[in-house]
């Protein structure tokens, strides 16, 4: 079976997904390493704990389904498009509710609290596209680019991660979760968040890297 350990991947951690994301409405995948040419992602219009590793699709960068019992999901131009332009290991895409409603403001997330370097110095918001388009999955990729992290919300849409791992995007999904509601808890309470210097994140950046994160 062909990326064995990816499609075993993607049905080990469809639970974490199923609690991030109201009904079928996320997606996950996971590449045959960093700069894999295929990559194995949850199947479409499924229940998360109604499939097993034969049927996960496996799919090529270029968009071909290559393996898997079951469709691919609808978001496929998106992993897709991040696999072929970024050196990463695996997507988490979510409509968990405090980045999603930062996604319906159009709001990006300040540096409000250090561990938001886990994706970067902010999580900014890529322009409005049509679910499962290309033009979805350009400003994707541009949103990311342009603010150099590994995060983006998506206007009136949701959150996509990016990492090395599956481990690593979902737990980083949970920093921008948390981050997102602290953030509009604190707009909600009528106060303004302060946020982080550019001095102060790269300090916080030089000390996990001396921590091997």
């Amino acid at each position: 079976m062909i990326l064995e350990s990816e499609r075993r991947a993607v049905v080990d951690h469809a639970p974490d997904l199923a609690a991030l994301t109201p009904g079928r409405t996320g997606n996950l995948s996971v590449r045959d390493g960093n700069t894999g040419d295929a990559f194995a992602v949850t199947p479409t219009g499924v229940p998360y704990d109604s499939f097993d590793a034969a049927d996960v699709p496996v799919v090529g960068v270029d968009g071909d389904q290559r393996g898997g019992e079951m469709a691919p999901s609808s978001e496929v131009p998106m992993h897709a498009a991040i696999y072929r332009r970024e050196d990463v290991g695996a997507i988490v895409h979510t409509h968990s509710p405090w980045s999603t409603a930062m996604a319906v403001a159009h709001e990006p997330l300040p540096p409000i609290h250090y561990m938001i370097v886990a994706v970067g110095k902010s999580v900014p918001v890529a322009e409005y596209a049509p679910y499962g388009t290309d033009e979805l999955a350009a400003n994707i990729v541009s949103a990311m680019d342009d603010a150099d992290a590994t995060a983006t919300f998506i206007e009136n849409h949701g959150l996509v991660v990016t990492a090395s791992d599956i481990e690593t995007a979902l737990e980083n999904t949970h920093h921008v979760e948390s981050l997102a509601r602290l953030y509009l808890q604190t707009r909600a309470a009528g106060l303004e968040p302060e946020t982080l210097s550019d001095a102060q994140l790269e300090t916080v950046l030089e000390k996990f890297e001396s921590y091997g994160q």
